[in-house]
């Protein structure tokens, strides 16, 4: 819906913050974790390709998480359309999490680029996740031939703890060599480390992360927020009077119509009532029969909420 100002999109409402918060607060995501992670991941890339659209800017900062723990991928700003055959060639997305390819189209050594480019930013998320940094350190200010020579002289190390399969993995999806990565949902789907996991599943989220929010914090920095709503040129807490000047300079068209609708939308401020479902949640799970120590167990384990998650077989 829209106002004489803005149009305004309605999505599903995520408690669970994004990546990047969580890992600012040192959260350990376990390997299980990763790799659920990255499937529910490659069915989002699966279905993206399907319509045709490369993302362009995968990174922890823009992967959401439900109040159950399960990614969501947001921000679309610089997603690009690519139709069957043909490339994108204009240069976008976060200098850390874009693959070689677009940094060859702009030097000109390479003739445009596909969906791998996603591909290769979910490799580099994943491992994020898994050690806390990123395979390659630069900067935003980091020429793009610099970033090219890094590519080709630092090889990314791989943690002796991780698994044989999981390293395998990310050196697919990190292969510089865009025939050789791991480009597409049934390329993914072929390899021995993932033949266990039930893709219906995870598909309906039925697989319980390894991961859980704590649904008692707010699970997102409040003074970024405030400096967003300081910074706005056209606050939305003012505009309700920026409105009102603007009637009284501009005066009201007196159509019927008009007069009709603004006395729906006073209906509609004045009876709407904003429902609390965390309130609603919270007397559910006071009413029920759990013992304090169950409840207490259920909120958060004491352990950055990590549980052992549900098996990847479909039985």
């Amino acid at each position: 819906f829209q106002d004489e100002e803005d149009m305004f999109m309605v999505v599903d409402l995520l408690l669970g913050g994004d990546l990047r918060y969580h890992l600012q607060q040192n959260v350990h995501f376990t390997e299980s974790t990763v790799k659920l992670y990255i499937c529910e991941l490659a069915l989002a890339l699966g279905y993206l390709r399907c319509k045709h659209i490369i993302h362009r800017d995968i990174k922890p900062d823009n992967i959401l998480l439900d109040e159950h723990g399960h990614v969501h991928l947001t921000d679309f700003n610089i997603a690009a359309i690519v139709k069957e055959d043909l490339k994108a060639t204009s240069i976008a997305g976060t200098k850390p999490y874009m693959a070689p390819e677009l940094f060859q189209n702009f030097e000109g050594s390479h003739p445009g680029y596909s969906f791998s480019v996603d591909w290769w930013s979910l490799g580099i998320t994943a491992y994020e996740l898994l050690r806390g940094q990123r395979p390659y350190v630069m900067r935003s200010n980091t020429p793009s031939n610099e970033i090219l020579q890094m590519f080709h002289k630092i090889h990314p190390t791989y943690p002796a703890a991780w698994s044989l399969e999981m390293k395998s993995l990310l050196r697919k999806l990190l292969s510089i060599d865009v025939q050789k990565r791991i480009s597409c949902l049934a390329e993914l789907q072929d390899l021995d480390y993932v033949s266990d996991v039930n893709w219906d599943a995870v598909l309906s989220k039925q697989l319980s992360p390894g991961f859980i929010p704590n649904r008692r914090r707010l699970n997102c920095d409040p003074t970024f927020e405030l400096e967003e709503m300081i910074l706005e040129s056209k606050p939305l807490h003012k505009k309700k009077k920026r409105l009102a000047r603007k009637t009284r300079e501009h005066g009201s068209d007196g159509s019927p119509q008009s007069g009709l609708l603004q006395s729906r939308l006073d209906n509609v401020q004045r009876d709407f009532i904003v429902f609390n479902r965390e309130k609603t949640k919270m007397a559910l799970v006071d009413s029920s029969e759990l013992s304090t120590s169950e409840k207490n167990k259920a909120i958060e384990d004491g352990q950055n909420n990590n549980v052992e998650p549900a098996s990847y077989l479909s039985g």
